[in-house]
């Protein structure tokens, strides 16, 4: 169809085996798409591992969706998803004659479902398999249905690290995610949210964040001030020296006389073992991140002078992710996601002074939790998403600007 922009290179894949008239093509392309199965959301939070076929009115197909045709989520209808081969096994003699792709677009197909086409489904499964679904590590857009530019776009930006590293459309603010009931059991898992006031309350926490370990930003921001007050680099034995005296000025401050509605009252003393173990604590901590950083700059994660400002990014583009998959979940509303999204782009902006520096924020909260030093699979996958998005000329980062321009 002239002028129809497909949402994302799923559709265009298929759409382009349909107009040739390549249905094999057609199928190899299926096979390797999740397939989106409309349910009631009532059925669901009853039986979750239950799928149920809702055929069309008039009983001659059943309707599914791939990722990039799905529409705006609602609080009635959700999605599973499922594979082509889920879907050659779970049919039979009872179920509608076809299988309706995508109904009522250009890329749309009607699919016969006799056994020997659920075979023939089976082996296109076969062929393509394990390629299932948006591969991890690249960039994926929509490119109808989704911004490009403009704050929104800017925001769902922010959490483009998680995007990529999960294979994920970036800029999908309606978001579905894997389906209704694989977001959930995320959110559960990961977060511990089951209602949507806890997802509120999470969502809220990053978007201040508050999650990330103060330890690990006080002995930044000591830092940043060293920096500013010197114009210039800061050795880490100087940076070392300043944190432990912040610590102990800090320790005896808690002590001088408080004038309070109750009175005047004095604070007992902290042991000083207690500071002192503090002190030793945050210097250590000062000594990891210089490692990092020094690993960061020979990796390309940060310039040859440069190192983190911050990071409150983890929790920034954790948050961006978290407003979407409160969405997927139905534990809030597309205002709500979008709310969350803008206010993720503008704490970044506000810590920030590009999206390299972003990114390596975000990527030094992540190692500092999870690598331990190891320069693992956590390191290596930071890496590889700051680089992919640094350098992809049709990814976010080098379409919009870090600040618009007045």
């Amino acid at each position: 169809m002239d002028g129809w922009t497909a949402p994302s290179s799923i559709e265009r894949e298929l759409y382009g085996a349909k107009a040739r008239g390549d249905w094999p093509g057609y199928l190899d392309a299926l096979a390797r798409s999740e397939l989106f199965l409309p349910q009631a959301r009532t059925h669901v939070d009853a039986e979750p591992s239950l799928a149920r076929f809702h055929p069309t009115p008039d009983g001659r197909s059943l309707a599914v969706y791939t990722r990039g045709m799905l529409p705006a989520p609602d609080p009635h209808t959700v999605y599973t998803r499922q594979s082509l081969a889920w879907f050659a096994k779970a049919w039979d003699h009872r179920d509608p004659p076809h299988l309706a792709v995508n109904p009522g677009s250009p890329a749309e197909a009607y699919l016969t479902t006799t056994p020997a086409d659920r075979a023939r489904w089976q082996a296109h499964w076969d062929a393509v398999a394990p390629a299932w679904g948006l591969a991890p590590g690249a960039v994926h857009s929509l490119h109808a249905g989704g911004p490009l530019h403009g704050p929104v776009a800017h925001g769902l930006a922010v959490g483009a690290h998680l995007a990529v590293s999960n294979g994920e459309f970036w800029n999908a603010l309606a978001h579905h995610g894997n389906g209704y009931v694989r977001e959930r059991e995320r959110l559960r898992k990961a977060w511990g949210i089951t209602t949507p006031e806890g997802w509120h309350e999470i969502l809220r926490a990053m978007l201040a964040a508050e999650i990330v370990s103060p330890v690990w930003e006080f002995a930044l921001r000591v830092r940043r001030v060293l920096a500013s007050d010197f114009a210039g680099p800061v050795d880490v034995e100087h940076w070392r020296h300043a944190a432990a005296a912040a610590l102990r000025r800090s320790a005896e401050r808690a002590t001088e006389p408080q004038l309070t509605p109750d009175g005047v009252t004095v604070a007992q003393p902290r042991p000083t073992a207690e500071v002192e173990g503090e002190v030793a604590g945050v210097q250590r901590l000062i000594g990891r991140i210089a490692r990092y950083e020094q690993r960061f700059r020979a990796d390309g994660l940060l310039p040859e002078d440069g190192w983190v400002r911050s990071v409150e990014g983890w929790d920034h583009g954790r948050a961006s992710q978290m407003a979407r998959w409160g969405l997927a979940t139905r534990y809030g509303t597309l205002e709500d996601a979008e709310r969350g999204v803008l206010r993720a782009g503008e704490a970044a902006r506000g810590t920030y002074r590009s999206w390299e520096e972003f990114s390596a924020g975000y990527a030094l909260g992540r190692c500092l939790h999870f690598d331990e030093e190891e320069f693992g699979d956590w390191y290596t996958g930071s890496l590889a998403t700051h680089l992919t998005l640094t350098t992809d000329p049709a990814g976010p980062w080098l379409n919009i600007p870090w600040r618009a321009t007045p």
